[in-house]
């Protein structure tokens, strides 16, 4: 039991505890007692009062912790406030129109942590940009400015993707010429995982090519809209991949889509499929390269 005792009646090595105060005489002014009896040194029986209660194991050190905060990651900046126009790409993030002319540049900024599915693509132990996204975002730099083909684009040298690396990227159109067609090409560059975007390494031309207002309509009278092809030769692809490993093309799961494949003379017809979203894409990039797989190895 505790004593009452006035506070300040204390006596060299006795400390006096009071229980009692105006409007404070309950179960919790009690409990804050017993803590201060307990502080102060006393073996204090807790049993009584935390009936029902068990003894669990304190840490030993008072300040051993850990964090479990999530560190905070970059900010998005506004397009807009920046003088820019959002893109809606998923490798896009902004476009603007050159003071003085026609021509348009559209930027973004790619990483294997910001676009983890670009791991799931690599070229003889090197992860590198697929062609077929220079392809995608030549298609969004021609829906920029009203050009409704590709009419040509040569892709110059690869795009490595190493782990650590962030890259900036732009795609860059020429105001169009006498026929209405553009220029365009895609340069990249390579900067450090915490530099601006304005610093980095030199700027790496990857592709360059043609857009154009219209072209010819592709025709389908091929399939006659009959799937798979009337009088195709069903090709087996249980073992595509393995074989495409064998060659030195490392196709992790995303880039894994092609389904089923069918040979008619010298016409290949793939059926592939996208194993995940394909978000705000014209058409994904591994999709797309999914569809070209059946060409390095034939028959596979």
């Amino acid at each position: 039991a505790v004593t009452q005792a006035a506070e300040g009646d204390g006596v060299a090595g006795v400390t006096a505890v009071g229980t009692l105060r105006r409007n404070e005489g309950g179960p919790a002014r009690l409990a804050q007692s017993l803590a201060e009896v307990f502080v102060a040194g006393v073996d204090v029986n807790w049993s009584p009062w935390l009936a029902g209660g068990r003894l669990v194991e304190l840490p030993t050190y008072a300040f051993q912790r850990r964090r479990h905060w999530l560190p905070a990651g970059r900010s998005v900046v506004d397009a807009a406030g920046l003088g820019l126009r959002p893109a809606g790409h998923p490798l896009l993030g902004a476009a603007v129109r050159l003071a003085g002319g026609d021509d348009v540049v559209l930027t973004g900024r790619l990483s294997r942590t910001t676009h983890p599915w670009l791991d799931d693509h690599g070229v003889f132990g090197t992860v590198l940009l697929p062609g077929t996204a220079f392809i995608e975002m030549t298609l969004r730099a021609a829906d920029e400015v009203g050009c409704d083909v590709i009419e040509e684009l040569t892709l110059e040298r690869p795009l490595v993707l190493s782990e650590d690396a962030q890259v900036a990227v732009q795609v860059s159109v020429a105001a169009p010429d006498g026929s209405g067609r553009r220029t365009v090409s895609v340069h990249s560059q390579v900067q450090d995982a915490d530099a601006d975007v304005t610093g980095g390494g030199d700027w790496v031309r990857h592709a360059v090519g043609v857009l154009a207002e219209a072209g010819p309509v592709p025709s389908d009278e091929r399939l006659d809209g009959v799937w798979p092809p009337t009088g195709a030769e069903r090709v087996d692809v249980a073992d595509a991949y393995e074989t495409l490993a064998g060659l030195g093309y490392g196709y992790g799961p995303v880039f894994q889509g092609l389904r089923a494949l069918w040979r008619d003379g010298g016409d290949l017809f793939a059926e592939v499929r996208l194993p995940v979203d394909a978000e705000e894409f014209g058409i994904h990039p591994a999709l797309l390269d999914a569809a070209l797989h059946p060409l390095p190895s034939g028959d596979l």
